[in-house]
């Protein structure tokens, strides 16, 4: 597992994950971002364009980070997730926790304020 971040627009971090997220790839994963929620980064969006898989494991750290962005005044958002992994947020119902968007550049535009998006940009995707 590689996990690659970069900033967008100043106060966004993008995340993206390589491979998959289970037990021996999630402790890295989730010590670095939380010591970025600690410093002040409160907008996060994972891409998983290249994430391969996903264990229950790895959905608990999911939840652990957005509990520790939400006490921090945030928020983690999941981009371009692949079918599979998309069926087990909607088994485990994650996807009404998270917002799951089609891509980084949608997930992006729901961080912006309500008033500089364009007339009829929805909170979430269809």
């Amino acid at each position: 597992m590689e996990f690659y971040y970069h900033e967008v627009d100043n106060d966004v971090l993008i995340i993206s994950a390589d491979g998959g997220i289970d037990r021996h790839t999630s402790k890295e994963f989730v010590d670095r971002i939380i010591k970025l929620i600690e410093s002040g980064v409160t907008k996060i969006i994972i891409d998983c364009k290249k994430l391969t898989y996903i264990s229950s494991w790895g959905l608990g750290v999911l939840l652990r980070l957005h509990k520790r962005a939400k006490t921090a005044g945030g928020e983690v958002k999941i981009a371009d997730v692949h079918s599979r992994i998309v069926d087990v947020l909607n088994l485990t119902h994650l996807n009404r926790i998270f917002g799951i968007y089609p891509d980084v550049n949608r997930a992006r535009l729901e961080f912006r304020p309500r008033g500089d998006r364009a007339a009829g940009e929805s909170d979430r995707p269809d």
